[in-house]
């Protein structure tokens, strides 16, 4: 049997990571098993622990990384529109969009992690970090965090209410109540 390289194991474990965080965004962290995510990855249950002391230790991670892209993304958005107030307009329309909506795995860790960590406080501490950067990226203090609330509160409520014309109704009034709270 061939070992890897380090390069090479660093490399799958950011594979791994990354699918995980997919998969979890998807179907929620308790239905995801240590063995789903390394099938979507081509690899063994057994390499998993030779990466990760647990799946716990793989949930944090995931968890961190996913809020980490976030940010880069939305810090990019500031180097692509014409400032900031243009950025987060960007943002409100990309955010609250029905392809949102429908892709939960490559969304927005604040959505896909919330109900997971609402019912169970082991990863709250990464969670709130990520939640605690998103919203300074909005806004300072209680404006960003109400902000975000917003975003996260209509695009949950989307995805409950999918196939529904409310599903469309929430979307919208929340891009126009998102708007209005930075003015």
């Amino acid at each position: 049997m061939s070992r890897v390289s380090q390069a090479e194991a660093r490399a799958n474990r950011q594979r791994v990571v990354e699918s995980a965080s997919r998969l979890f965004r998807e179907k929620g962290v308790r239905e995801v098993s240590v063995a789903d995510v390394m099938q979507s990855v081509g690899m063994t249950q057994g390499g998993f622990y030779k990466q990760f002391a647990s799946k716990t230790a793989l949930v944090d991670e995931a968890t961190a990384e996913a809020f980490s892209d976030m940010l880069r993304s939305l810090e990019a958005m500031d180097d692509t529109h014409d400032g900031h107030d243009a950025a987060w307009s960007s943002l409100i329309d990309s955010y609250l969009s029905p392809e949102t909506r429908d892709n939960p795995g490559s969304g927005c860790p604040a959505a896909g992690f919330a109900g997971d960590f609402a019912r169970d406080p082991e990863w709250r501490d990464t969670y709130a970090a990520g939640i605690r950067d998103m919203a300074g990226w909005i806004a300072p203090e209680d404006t960003g965090l109400a902000a975000l609330s917003t975003l996260v509160g209509a695009l949950l409520l989307a995805r409950a209410t999918a196939g529904s014309p409310l599903s469309e109704e929430i979307l919208r009034a929340a891009r126009k109540a998102a708007a209005r709270l930075t003015e």
